[in-house]
């Protein structure tokens, strides 16, 4: 996984002030830092630490047993490096735990439709729901919007435009004609502004939107919300109480709204495992290397824990979760005795709404009060190309100094 070593060594140089580049290979002539690039080039736990989390453990959506038990896996592979760590609880959050979800077209042909079931959504009977499926409308306003809700009573609700293609731009700009191009963005973008114009005349946002046709009786919603990119949608979360909110693959979306809008009846049977737990609390994990000297000062990693929980929770932030931990691991290897204390900070529901790091800041004042920086990670994947003041203004001048280059 070269992009995690990368990170790393990058994270290490700037951590440790390294100076200007005197060879090809290091940074500086400092033998610890030395000692750190070696550790991280060729002996990195980061391929470990990726299949334990991501594979092992999974998706950390704030409620469910995967967060706690990564929560739970976090302090113990910290006491494992001889680091001590915490789970410290700021609240709590509505109970979740997801199961199978399955979704078939039965008519007019039968077909297995790629697809899941929102985070937060209620489940189907034991035995699945089978329904028919109707279209957001174009009405004139909200008002013919609520006379029109009744038709949705027992059918699927298709909530999202169809998108035109799923090829990314890049492949259309690399492979179609100019002409072609050009024609097909401005089909998808004349597409585009007239659904957004069919939401707004509902006078309801999305969530909202949402929880209407739930109380009006909809078998279920369904959505589709690419992100551009080759079989990749962007799954969140919902607040209906009864219909289970699925999101369903560009191409499968496309294809059963095309039934519905053509008059062809598509039929679809669902079945889709979920339980509500009730409350349940939610934690911070905070890694702990105590200094010396200067121990009541604190420098602080932190990357955010949680994910949403369609997928592994990867780059959403679990590469910043286990670059702090490497960071931390040969820090405790390599550098033994720091005289500020170094934090490492996991934060817990960060996607909604930044929770877990703003109850960190009210519960510790005084740890606040001592920072003396902060270095937080969460750019998914890619190579590392640049470093935010985080809005600081006088912050520049020591990321210049630290880096060992003139400040432009």
């Amino acid at each position: 996984m070269p992009f995690f070593q990368k990170a790393l060594r990058a994270f290490v140089l700037f951590l440790l002030i390294a100076q200007p580049a005197r060879s090809q290979t290091f940074a500086t002539d400092d033998s610890v830092l030395q000692n750190i690039w070696k550790e991280a080039m060729t002996n990195s736990q980061l391929p470990k630490l990726a299949h334990e989390l991501f594979d092992v453990v999974g998706p950390r959506l704030v409620g469910t047993p995967q967060m706690q038990k990564a929560h739970e896996w976090a302090v113990a592979k910290y006491a494992s490096w001889g680091i001590t760590a915490r789970n410290e609880q700021w609240g709590k959050w509505r109970g979740w735990e997801r199961g199978v979800t399955h979704i078939d077209l039965l008519s007019p042909r039968v077909r297995t439709l790629e697809g899941t079931m929102l985070a937060w959504s209620p489940g189907t009977p034991k035995n699945g729901i089978q329904a028919g499926t109707i279209i957001l409308p174009e009405v004139a306003d909200s008002v013919a919007f609520k006379a029109w809700l009744p038709n949705v009573k027992g059918k699927f609700a298709l909530i999202s435009m169809p998108q035109p293609t799923g090829r990314p731009d890049k492949d259309w700009e690399e492979f179609a004609v100019k002409e072609s191009f050009d024609k097909m963005k401005v089909e998808r973008d004349t597409l585009r502004s007239r659904w957004q114009a069919r939401l707004r005349k509902t006078g309801l946002v999305q969530r909202r939107l949402a929880q209407a046709l739930d109380e009006a009786g909809a078998a279920g919603i369904i959505s589709s919300t690419w992100s551009n990119g080759y079989g990749v949608n962007k799954i969140f979360g919902t607040t209906t109480k009864k219909a289970p909110a699925l999101d369903l693959s560009l191409e499968d979306y496309g294809l059963v709204y095309r039934l519905t809008e053509n008059g062809d009846n598509p039929i679809i049977r669902l079945v889709a495992e979920a339980k509500f737990l009730g409350e349940m609390p939610a934690y911070n994990t905070i890694g702990e290397r105590r200094g010396g000297a200067k121990g009541d000062e604190y420098v602080m990693l932190s990357a955010h824990f949680d994910s949403w929980d369609a997928s592994s929770g990867a780059t959403d932030n679990g590469t910043g979760t286990i670059l702090m931990m490497e960071a931390m691991r040969i820090l405790k290897k390599f550098y033994p005795n720091p005289q500020r204390t170094i934090l490492a900070g996991h934060w817990g529901s960060e996607e909604q709404g930044l929770n877990g790091s703003r109850a960190f800041v009210k519960d510790h004042p005084a740890i606040v009060e001592k920072l003396q920086a902060l270095f937080n990670q969460d750019n998914g994947t890619g190579r590392i190309e640049r470093m935010s003041a985080g809005g600081y203004l006088d912050t520049g001048e020591f990321l210049s100094r630290w880096r060992g280059c003139r400040a432009r």
